[in-house]
């Protein structure tokens, strides 16, 4: 069962519904008052990222002083450890929910349907909103480490819906890259799935769920380890001190987050002082937008290539996301997520960013439409399709966290085969 929503708890015993505040006692006035502050806290935190949000921020959204903010959670570590328990808490209650079904494509099904029924409740307020796991990785110290192992705990039950006798003969690098696949889509989807009404998003759900479980292409349609896309060059391979900057800092971006990028990590990875870094770079915001560039000119460059091409839609799709990804695993990789614009700070673009981002999705979409044309690709959302495929190839940034060791001409296969052929197609 999904957790009550806040309707719900109005008609509890110990809810701070408006039908009993008058008599409201001290430990449901409590209660209430810190599910407010966390309510505001992932609201604050989604907006200006972790390092942004500011217990004097968030106490201004609850209408509080900043001292009784404390009075509820003492740190502001407190406060984001406590927002993310609830995240996690409320991805273990879908998964569970899931984990009933018989099948593997039946619980991938309720899970991803699971979590649009959640979005759909947080943007109609009948759940409060939780905070997004996109800076998870930045979080550093004790606070960092727990929230670490409980997110472990996530991800091996949905690894867990995976396993059955469909999935026997999958080695555990196969699950696990599955798995982080699959995951990611899932926590992608509220990036993209406002696109629709509140009441349409279990529709989406399911349907992002008949192409995780059966792949994209028609049955003549196979996925290939190599294509036309070897020698397509999609960043300056110079060995500059501006593009060495930028790979470290991208780098550092997905790992730490916008603050935690600070100029003395970026010089002290390239063993370099403050003072070379500020004689090649101005400012470090500049930096960060410049890294935003270089990705979206390496997927341009990407799509564009995977457009000329004159094969099918499905061979375009593939060989773009192979050229991609080929790069994320690269000495010239990484790309730069999009879970890490959200911490750009609100006046340098962020939303402008997303649109651009959103922009590039499409021509994916394009190539897909291409693909229904010719027969390649079966009859499917387009849209949805693209944002699978561009989110997954996102995602493979942190792919080595969950499959590692494994050979870097093993990982294309291990993890974009099943993203075009389904999640239960046989290992490569």
């Amino acid at each position: 069962m999904r957790a009550p929503t806040p309707r719900q708890e109005s008609r509890s015993p110990g809810s701070a519904g408006a039908a009993i505040q008058h008599d409201e006692g001290p430990t449901s006035r409590y209660l209430r008052k810190r599910q407010d502050i966390l309510a505001a806290a992932a609201l604050v935190f989604n907006e200006l990222g972790i390092g942004g949000g500011t217990l004097a921020g968030i106490a201004d959204r609850v209408g509080l002083a900043t001292n009784s903010v404390t009075y509820y959670y003492r740190r502001k570590e407190d406060l984001v450890s406590a927002c993310f328990h609830r995240s996690i808490v409320a991805q273990l209650e879908e998964i569970r929910d899931a984990a009933i079904h018989p099948t593997v494509a039946g619980r991938v099904e309720a899970y991803l349907v699971g979590q649009a029924a959640l979005l759909a409740d947080i943007a109609t307020g009948d759940r409060p909103p939780l905070v997004v796991f996109s800076e998870l990785r930045t979080l550093g110290g004790r606070t960092g480490v727990e929230v670490h192992r409980v997110y472990v705990d996530v991800f091996r039950a949905v690894r867990a819906l995976l396993v059955g006798p469909e999935t026997a003969g999958l080695t555990r690098a196969d699950l696990n890259a599955r798995t982080h696949m699959l995951l990611s889509a899932a926590l992608f989807m509220r990036a993209w799935i406002k696109r629709v009404e509140p009441d349409q998003y279990t529709r989406i759900g399911a349907r992002l769920a008949d192409l995780i479980v059966d792949g994209l292409g028609s049955p003549e349609s196979a996925w290939r380890a190599r294509g036309p896309e070897q020698g397509w060059i999609l960043v300056d391979a110079t060995d500059t001190p501006n593009d060495r900057f930028l790979r470290a800092a991208t780098g550092l971006l997905n790992e730490k987050g916008y603050r935690g990028a600070s100029v003395n990590r970026i010089s002290a990875r390239l063993n370099v002082t403050k003072g070379s870094f500020y004689h090649h770079i101005e400012h470090k915001d500049d930096l960060i937008l410049a890294c935003f560039e270089r990705t979206l000119s390496a997927i341009r460059r990407a799509a564009a290539e995977a457009q000329a091409l004159p094969l099918h839609g499905w061979d375009q799709v593939c060989a773009m996301s192979r050229s991609l990804g080929q790069l994320q695993i690269s000495s010239l990789g990484p790309l730069l997520r999009v879970g890490a614009l959200g911490a750009l700070p609100a006046s340098d673009g962020r939303a402008d960013a997303y649109r651009r981002m959103f922009q590039l999705t499409e021509r994916i979409a394009d190539m897909i439409v291409v693909g229904m044309i010719d027969g390649s690709i079966r009859p499917l959302d387009p849209g949805i399709a693209a944002q699978l495929v561009s989110g997954s190839v996102n995602a493979m940034a942190e792919l080595h966290h969950w499959v590692p060791g494994a050979p870097p001409d093993r990982l294309l296969d291990l993890y974009l085969k099943p993203v075009f052929e389904g999640i239960l197609t046989s290992p490569a």
